[in-house]
Order: structure tokens, then C-alpha cells, then sequence
């Protein structure tokens, strides 16, 4: 690497291969019972190779495996993509390198060889600690494997984060006021809290339409979200954006990069990326996106610049999920000096106890971050 280090960097790389039906994506077609590591480990890298050269003198944060089941990755591919990264860009002496993993058994089995190849922080898509409500979730795990798998990660490495999932149907205040008691005496630093909601297009969306269960009515959802709220300050694990909590310090580094608009570089079958002004894609397809970097290095299937205003509109978007929140006027600085929030409706939400100043930042209060949709329709410019 050559040259004066000038911007942070985080580095997003997707891994395509599930080993069973995921209810959440449309990942089933890549469900595949034995992988060539070897020539998923050289179109990676090459990938990646193509993003480092479009992005010189950057400082790495972070490095995150997603994906499909990222944890079944051979622990020397996930070796050396953290290598080559590091050697392609200077990086952080306490760079962030995270790994995705769903709890069954199998993959806990490599958590130890995975933090040896420089994996230092998992994140376990628990969900529930009720086999009843991981049933209906659609997931392959139980309640116990989970926990195993969690003790499993936090012998591995020292930043380990969970999922729950609630507001499912029949929650209770009472219920889900005893299941944050139990995760928060679970001993992570980083938990992310997300309410069940019901997109189109979705396996719950045709549950709903077929009448196979009502979505728990949106006061008591409220109610349960305000309680998450107060239990997790109180514990010493605010929330730091709407559905992530933690301890200060335990932030995801490579999440908020995404919240803070910084760039990122998005390597591997259906990454995104935001390069330069650019939003990339990558093919979806693994069979695609092989044969794309054969052809040309690179998996690119879509790279699009974003105007100015829509630039200004997505970092406002992503900055006020933070309970940091943004500050206008840089920002307007950054995206063609053009206001990005309408002043009179900021004025008037804050009238409303909507939203806050201080100093020169703009966030949601409490009330206000259960009503954000709404309020950014009303205050962007």
C-alpha cells in the first residue's frame, strides 16, 4: 500500500452457501452440500483486489462475514481474505473482524479455528430462547443448541453480540420483560433487539394473508419497544442505534460505518457497496458471479452514482437511526452544500418532542425513534 492513509474503510464480505432453507432470503437455491474452497478462496480474492484498487490510501476498521452461513467458510479462506485485506490497505491495530454464524452445532464446531484466522467478534442469530418461537421463526436450531453455540463463541473470542427477535404473536410485556433479563445476565456487551415485522413478499407476509396468525397490534408492539428501551439503559447497554444495544465501547465499529456513511467495499456473490459516490452490486448467482470475475476480476453486476440529493437523503436515513444522530450542516457541506433537512418541519417536530438539538446535532428522542418513518417523510428536504 502507498501513500497518507486519509479515510476509514469497512469491508462487507458475503459468502453465498447456506447448508438449509433460509426463511428469511432467497438464498435456497445456494444451499449446497460440499464446496470448492479453493476456487471460492481465488474469486474472493480477486474480488476483493478489484475494490482495493478503486480505493487506495484507506485505513481498514472493520472486516464483516455475512451471508448465507458465513461460519462454514474453510477458516484459511477467511485467513486469507484478512490478510490480503490488511496487505491492500493499512489497517487499524485493533481492527474489527466479524463474523456471522447461525447456532447450530456444526458451525460452533469451528468458532476456535475461525478467531485463530483472525476472527475477533461473532455475531449469533440466537432469536429466541423458546423452541415454540424458534419454530415458528422457520429455525433450524433449538433453544439449547443455541446456547451452547453462544458459550462455544465466547470461549473463542472476547466480542461476541446475539439477535432476539420479539413483538411475535401473543408477546407479552411480562414475557419479553423476562427474556431481556435472561440476556442481559448472558454476559455479551452487544445485543441487537429487532421487532418481527412483516414485509411483502415474505414467508410471514403469505402467513398473514392465509390468516395462520395475527401480528401482535402496533400499541403493545410500542409498549414492548419503549420497555426494551428503559431495560437495556438501566442495565448499562443503551441503545446506539434503534435495534442495537451496547455497552459504550462495544459498538459495532463496521455497522456504524454503514449508519455514519462511510464508504465501504462490498466483495463477493450479492454484496452491496458504496464506493466513491457509487453504489455497487455484485452478482447474486455464485455460478454468475464466478463466471464474472473469470471474465473480468471483478463480480460486478450493477454500479450506479448517486446524485447529490439522494446521497444527502440515504446519509440522512441511516443518521438518525444513531441515537448520536446527525449534523446538518456538515453534511449539506458533503453532499453539494444543498439543505438536507426542511428547517420549518425540524422546528416543528421538535416543537411535537420529536426530535432534540444539541449543539450543532439533530436526533429523535424516545418518542420520536418510534415514529421515524413518519418523521423523516415530513423533514427531508
Amino acid at each position: 500500500m502507498n501513500g497518507a492513509l486519509t479515510e476509514r474503510l469497512a469491508l462487507y464480505v458475503h459468502w453465498p452457501f447456506c447448508v438449509s432453507k433460509c426463511p428469511y432470503c432467497d438464498f435456497n437455491s445456494h444451499v449446497r452440500a460440499s464446496i470448492d474452497q479453493d476456487e471460492w478462496r481465488q474469486a474472493l480474492l480477486a474480488d476483493l483486489a478489484h475494490e482495493a484498487a478503486l480505493l487506495p490510501n484507506r485505513r481498514l476498521e472493520s472486516i464483516f462475514f455475512g451471508g448465507g452461513t458465513p461460519s462454514l467458510m474453510d477458516p484459511a479462506t477467511a485467513e486469507a481474505i484478512i490478510t490480503a485485506a490488511k496487505d491492500h490497505w493499512g489497517a487499524s491495530d485493533d481492527i474489527e473482524v466479524t463474523l456471522e454464524a447461525n447456532p447450530n452445532s456444526a458451525e460452533a464446531e469451528k468458532f476456535a479455528d475461525l478467531a485463530s484466522a483472525g476472527v475477533n467478534r461473532i455475531s449469533l442469530g440466537l432469536q429466541s430462547f423458546d423452541d415454540r418461537s424458534l419454530a415458528f421463526l422457520g429455525r433450524a436450531h433449538s433453544a439449547d443448541e443455541g446456547l451452547r453455540a453462544l458459550q462455544s463463541a465466547q470461549e473463542a473470542v472476547d466480542r461476541v453480540s446475539f439477535d432476539l427477535i420479539y413483538a411475535l404473536p401473543g408477546d407479552t410485556e411480562e414475557g419479553w420483560s423476562a427474556n431481556l433479563d435472561r440476556a442481559l445476565n448472558l454476559g455479551t456487551e452487544h445485543l441487537s433487539l429487532y421487532q418481527l415485522t412483516i414485509e411483502p413478499g415474505t414467508r410471514f407476509a403469505t402467513m398473514v394473508a392465509k390468516h395462520e396468525f395475527e401480528p401482535l397490534d402496533a400499541d403493545p408492539s410500542a409498549n414492548l419497544f419503549e420497555l426494551t428501551q428503559e431495560r437495556t439503559a438501566a442495565a448499562g447497554i443503551p441503545a446506539y442505534e434503534i435495534s442495537n444495544h451496547a455497552k459504550p465501547g462495544a459498538e459495532s465499529r463496521h455497522n456504524l460505518a454503514y449508519w455514519r456513511y462511510q464508504d465501504y467495499a462490498g466483495v463477493g456473490p450479492g454484496a452491496h457497496g458504496r464506493r466513491l459516490g457509487m453504489r455497487t452490486v455484485r452478482h447474486k448467482k455464485p455460478e454468475n458471479f464466478l463466471s464474472a470475475v473469470g471474465r473480468n476480476a471483478h463480480g460486478i453486476s450493477e454500479e450506479e452514482a448517486l446524485t447529490a440529493e439522494e446521497a444527502a437523503h440515504e446519509a440522512l436515513v441511516m443518521g438518525l437511526r444513531l441515537a448520536e444522530g446527525i449534523e446538518p450542516a456538515p453534511l449539506s457541506d458533503r453532499f453539494g452544500g444543498r439543505p438536507i433537512v426542511e428547517q420549518a418541519s425540524v422546528d416543528r417536530m421538535i416543537g411535537h418532542g420529536l426530535l432534540e438539538k444539541e449543539g450543532s446535532r439533530l436526533r429523535t428522542t424516545p418518542a420520536g425513534r418510534l415514529l421515524l418513518d413518519s418523521i423523516l417523510a415530513k423533514i427531508a428536504a
